[in-house]
């Protein structure tokens, strides 16, 4: 896939930012898409540094406009899209009943709504590259966790619709598999404000036996997807989450 363009969501800062620094260092050019501007366009200048060939743009992809604006920005920069990484998520932590209108909808934007969205956008152009798809699920989709309700349930049904693509565009030369990761020391992570209701025996047991997660690892696994190191894997949900979610 070396040259190839792919575009990666969620780029500013944590997975994202890992994510796009491994796929530069194997050799393709980057279309990195945040809603953080700063933190976005500063990725993008450290690559620039290095050497590598970036653009950048800031897209809320909640909104489906921005993502077919942004992918129709990437094709006509770039002359095609290979790979699309969908990594942009958001998390809470809070008791069920605590969930607000406002915090579901968030979260069920951009932890869904945007990787639909740009999908739909990017496939006809991923078709016609023979590329793939690596949509970035999580643990939380694949098991039970407490207080994590609206994100959990993204992410399930990100990984359903990881299946449901590899299934209906089975005939096409393409592949869409999904990495589920456990709990990371990123931002995502730390950002979170303790909250009260919460009883921190229930989730002990999701934080991983072995610590947390490294970012720069699960971008490895990310990396190896989307290259044709992993031309047989399609349709596939990849753990990397230090066995949190194996029993």
């Amino acid at each position: 896939m070396a040259g190839k363009v792919a575009f990666i969501t969620g780029a500013a800062r944590g997975l994202g930012r890992e994510i796009a620094l491994a796929l530069a260092a194997d050799g393709h050019r980057l279309y990195l898409v945040d809603i953080l501007a700063d933190r976005l366009e500063a990725t993008a200048a450290e690559l620039r540094a290095a050497g590598h060939e970036v653009a950048a743009k800031v897209v809320d992809v909640s909104d489906r406009q921005q993502c077919f604006d942004a992918v129709a920005a990437c094709v006509e920069q770039f002359g095609e899209l290979a790979v699309l990484i969908n990594c942009a998520a958001v998390m809470r932590m809070e008791p069920f009943g605590e969930v607000t209108e406002e915090a579901w909808n968030r979260i069920l934007g951009v932890n869904l709504s945007g990787p639909f969205f740009l999908c739909q956008a990017a496939l006809p152009h991923i078709i016609a590259a023979s590329g793939n798809i690596v949509n970035v699920a999580s643990s939380n989709g694949l098991m039970g966790t407490p207080y994590t309700g609206p994100y959990s349930a993204t992410k399930a049904a990100l990984i359903n619709l990881t299946k449901t693509l590899a299934m209906e565009f089975v005939e096409h030369p393409i592949r869409v598999n999904a990495v589920c990761p456990g709990p990371m020391a990123t931002e995502i992570a730390s950002g979170m404000q303790p909250n009260p209701g919460i009883k921190h025996e229930k989730v002990i047991r999701y934080s991983g036996q072995r610590g947390l997660g490294s970012a720069a690892d699960v971008a490895k696994v990310v990396a190896f997807l989307a290259s044709d190191a992993a031309a047989g894997v399609h349709g596939a949900i990849w753990t990397a989450d230090l066995g949190t979610s194996a029993g």
